[in-house]
């Protein structure tokens, strides 16, 4: 007798290779929502590294109500898993920059012309509320931009009210900010809404940076069995436009 059991699963073949490394992710242990542990940091990144990706400049949350991490925070963590890699015998390179929220504290921290931690060279990765567009958001990046630094939009593809307000979006990419796109607003993980949403952006080549935003195996999952990640990549890596294999 037929039995649904007995199906093989036709797995699609998942080739990140061409991005290098990951720029967004939230690998390190116990100090934000992602990774709890270096156990679970490790398994992770392992995980990632199956994928394709050599690379990895994970960016704890600075959220001041919820996660008020500093290089106090961020450091210690980064320097523990950093060991625990050596220690496992795995060759990956772990940096660690910093995803900030565009909040009070961090209006703070530009007034104060307090360092940030970059990406690389410049480069500092920011994030909207996912509900409402910041009112303060233009002197913000301004600032950002006066001081020296490359603002890098985190996934511009999960607030809806850009899409909603056209004109936002064409304002903040006329400032000059470049955009971060998430591989699972590419799988279609966080809903077919943001899914629509990347692939304007990626169709419009506007997409500069590709980041997992992993923060648990769900994530990890998601980029494992999609259909439609693939193919959105390889139009990223087709404009010519990915800055990732630069960092």
């Amino acid at each position: 007798m037929f039995s649904i059991f007995s199906r093989k699963r036709n797995f699609p073949v998942i080739d990140l290779s061409g991005i290098g490394t990951d720029m967004h992710s939230h690998l390190l242990p116990g100090i934000d929502d992602g990774s709890p542990d270096v156990d679970t940091s490790l398994s992770l990144l392992k995980g990632l590294q199956e994928l394709g990706l050599q690379n990895f400049i994970t960016t704890p949350h600075i959220l001041w109500d919820l996660y008020k991490n500093t290089d106090a925070t961020i450091e210690p963590a980064r320097l523990h898993l950093q060991d625990a890699l050596v220690s496992d015998g795995n060759s990956a390179r772990l940096a660690a920059a910093a995803e900030y929220m565009i909040d009070d504290y961090f209006s703070g921290l530009l007034q104060q012309k307090a360092a940030l931690r970059c990406l690389k060279g410049n480069y500092v990765l920011v994030e909207f509320s996912f509900i409402n567009l910041p009112f303060d958001w233009k002197q913000v990046l301004f600032d950002m931009q006066i001081q020296g630094y490359q603002p890098v939009l985190a996934h511009p593809e999960r607030y809806p009210y850009l899409f909603q307000k056209n004109t936002v979006l064409d304002e903040i990419l006329d400032m000059g900010v470049i955009l971060q796109v998430n591989l699972n607003s590419l799988t279609g993980y966080y809903g077919k809404a943001f899914l629509q949403q990347a692939q304007v952006l990626v169709d419009k080549k506007l997409v500069s940076f590709l980041g997992s935003d992993l923060h648990h195996e769900r994530h990890l999952a998601a980029l494992r069995n999609s259909s439609t990640l693939m193919p959105l990549v390889g139009k990223v890596l087709d404009s010519g436009k990915l800055m990732n294999p630069t960092l």
